[in-house]
């Protein structure tokens, strides 16, 4: 299965048991429908935990904004909470991660502009 989406927070390292390790993040996908009859456009956002267990130092680069593409396996995770109703959550084991864009630095510079030569500045000495 293949989703795609925003990371909404940086990645995180859990160590669980003797030398593993497991990459947690959360992503968002966003989606847009109109329901019968309507001509408005309604939004929808969709949160999904995500799960990596390959490699560790691929949480570096799992920022937050960054639009990556998944391919993996849902898992769907039932239990009873101290309020003894039935909850639930999805978990999205990822077996490949494709970053597609990076989140813009808030701090960086823009590139200087080029000065644009005017017609004037160009030398009389051309060979053509």
């Amino acid at each position: 299965m293949e989703i795609t989406g925003r990371i909404v927070k940086d990645a995180s390292v859990v160590n669980v048991k003797e030398n593993r390790e497991v990459v947690n993040f959360s992503i968002a996908v966003n989606d847009s429908y109109k329901p019968k009859g309507s001509t408005e456009t309604k939004k929808i956002v969709t949160y999904i935990d995500c799960s990596y267990w390959l490699s560790a130092g691929v949480a570096q680069w799992l920022k937050k904004g960054t639009l990556v593409q998944l391919f993996g396996r849902i898992g769907l995770n039932v239990y009873i909470g101290s309020d003894a109703q039935a909850h639930g959550s999805l978990t999205f084991h990822t077996s490949d991660i494709k970053i597609l864009v990076f989140p813009q630095v808030k701090n960086s510079k823009p590139a200087p502009a080029l000065k644009q030569q005017n017609a004037s500045d160009e030398p009389d000495d051309l060979p053509f």
